[in-house]
């Protein structure tokens, strides 16, 4: 039998079917966590909140906070890591430890070995310089703020979100602005001190055993809060640790770094609505929960659903195993030859109703959650602060 590999498969699939399968497969990989994930949050943030704005201040603070939030989450890492920061800390190692600084903390912790005495700081110094991208994403809360302030003269959310025309209070604007540029100064000290700690841990990391510890809980926190609890441990490496993912020999955005940027952002989201009335911290405590949870695990929950439900009606059987693992993409092309084989039938057919298979597990559910955690969300977002206000009223009345 002629040996093949997934890109000549790929590309004998009809049209049709090309353009998905090439999207679940970059899906899966560490480097589409970043493009799936961006068109995941545009489809799930912007669209529909543009949609539902209540006013032209709303749609540009809208089409402000969506845009520079997806550009900055998951487009910047990538940059910002592998062409910036790798290059300004990896100057002292040599070659080969270079090449090492592309693996992941966690990997080169349970590889061991002399090296990481010297890599893994290198390592923590450049996930600590990425602290910008959250740091910046809790900033852009007050910026938008100000930008308000500067183009609408307004702070108030009771304007801004159209519930009613009331008269601007100067008082109100000037603690808006102020507290807005007190909190980005306080991000920029942040980030002063990080790059402190990791020019620290890049010169003096490897003859420290106390900067050591630190390059280790940076990089691979469960391995130094969680030894004894493999579950725990890989829990707190996979979403809280800031190292990069990698792919290649490159680095990319990882789980980790996703969730600390969520979790920076929504104290900026929740402070900055707090500065504006209680209708726009309301707002914020009502979608953030749901919409912080979506984006940290895209559509797994999701998927997971689904795919025991294909399980339960006898669907996906070559690719659904009785603990609802799937095989990765790129492990298509071997099942399809053994398939084949055990078949008496060409690999083409069996790759190609494996493609289908595989689109129907990763595909629906990814689209189903667009659509529910898009529109859903910002449409009941709107209507539960409409009735809010207009119940508050009443009650006052």
């Amino acid at each position: 039998m002629t040996k093949v590999n997934n890109d000549n498969l790929i590309n004998k699939l009809p049209k049709s079917l090309k353009p998905a399968a090439k999207f679940v497969r970059h899906q899966e990989q560490a480097s589409g966590l970043s493009t799936s994930r961006f068109i995941q949050d545009v489809s799930t943030c912007l669209i529909p909140k543009a949609v539902f704005s209540r006013s032209l201040a709303d749609l540009t603070e809208n089409t402000f906070l969506e845009t520079s939030e997806e550009t900055l989450i998951y487009l910047v890492p990538a940059v910002l890591g592998e062409k910036v920061s790798r290059k300004i800390f990896s100057k002292g190692l040599d070659k080969n430890l270079k090449k090492e600084v592309a693996t992941t903390g966690v990997e080169l912790l349970e590889k061991g070995g002399k090296n990481n005495k010297k890599v893994l700081p290198v390592k923590a110094a450049i996930a600590l310089a990425a602290m910008l991208i959250p740091l910046t994403e809790f900033s852009l809360n007050y910026i938008k703020n100000l930008m308000t302030l500067k183009l609408f003269k307004k702070s108030d959310f009771r304007n801004i979100a159209s519930l009613e025309d009331r008269q601007e209070d100067l008082k109100h604007q000037d603690k808006v602005r102020k507290s807005a540029k007190k909190h980005i100064g306080i991000a920029g000290g942040l980030y002063a001190g990080c790059l402190g700690l990791a020019a620290l841990l890049a010169t003096k990391g490897k003859n420290s055993k106390i900067l050591q510890n630190i390059s280790e809980f940076v990089v691979a926190p469960g391995n130094k809060l969680f030894k004894k609890s493999p579950k725990a441990k890989n829990f707190v490496n996979k979403y809280f640790c800031m190292d990069f993912a990698s792919e290649n020999g490159k680095l990319c955005l990882s789980k980790g770094q996703l969730t600390t940027c969520v979790l920076t952002g929504g104290a900026g989201y929740f402070g900055a609505s707090a500065d504006r009335g209680k209708e726009n911290l309301k707002e914020t405590a009502t979608r953030f929960p749901l919409v912080a949870l979506y984006v940290i695990t895209g559509s797994e929950l999701v998927e997971k659903g689904f795919t025991k439900l294909l399980l339960k009606m006898g669907k996906c059987k070559d690719l659904i195993g009785k603990d609802l693992k799937v095989p990765k993409f790129d492990e298509l092309k071997n099942l399809a030859e053994e398939l084949a084989k055990k078949r008496n039938t060409s690999i083409e057919n069996e790759y190609k109703s494996l493609v289908k298979q595989k689109i129907m597990i990763k595909g629906l559910p990814y689209l189903f959650a667009i659509g529910v955690m898009g529109f859903f969300v910002a449409g009941m977002t709107v209507h539960f602060t409409k009735k809010r206000y207009e119940n508050a009223q009443k009650k006052e009345a």
